[in-house]
């Protein structure tokens, strides 16, 4: 018991003989005021705020079913299976489809999300085109240029179409829920 108190004893003197302080610990240096402290911090990068608002570093990430855009590329493309579909990196590329009246052809389609705001630049959107031989030898051609504009202004349309409907949504809710007060 007396060695373990002894021990303990010198740990301490030993920690406070080191001469150096804790860093930070000068409350003259430091706002006793919580909001100025959180604000340095996150102006230092030191820290991340769960829900709040600030300067905000990184992109804006919505959840998949709140964002228009993702909801209309996916009705749009809905006949086509899905190869890939990564909403935090915003791309959504389809497998090969082929209907039955061409067996040689098939198509894929990927798009790509550059903005959550529903305008025309917010897609970028690539057609390719698979045309195969009958010894198998295929040959793949990019031909974006009609059907992907055509894609792009459906997709619009669509978004457009769910945005108003949230907006309506929305303003519904909170009118309703003011009534009741």
């Amino acid at each position: 018991m007396i060695i373990r108190s002894i021990s303990i004893l010198v740990f301490f003197l030993l920690m406070s003989s080191c001469g150096g302080k804790i860093p930070g610990a000068d409350a003259r240096k430091i706002s006793p005021n919580p909001e100025d402290r959180v604000q340095k911090n996150m102006e230092e990068g030191r820290g991340f705020r769960l829900m709040g608002s600030g300067k905000k570093k990184g992109g804006e990430f919505d959840f998949a079913s709140s964002n228009e855009l993702w909801r209309a590329s996916l009705d749009t493309l809905e006949f086509m299976p899905l190869a890939l579909a990564n909403y935090s990196g915003g791309v959504l590329v389809t497998d090969w489809y082929s209907d039955s009246d061409t067996s040689n052809e098939s198509v894929k389609i990927s798009v790509r999300f550059l903005s959550n705001e529903i305008r025309s630049d917010a897609l970028v959107i690539k057609v390719f085109y698979k045309n195969c031989s009958i010894d198998q030898t295929c040959k793949i051609t990019d031909r974006s240029e009609a059907l992907s504009a055509e894609l792009n202004k459906k997709i619009l349309t669509k978004a457009a179409v769910y945005e108003e409907e949230n907006k309506s949504k929305n303003k519904k809710k909170y009118i309703n829920e003011a009534l009741k007060d």
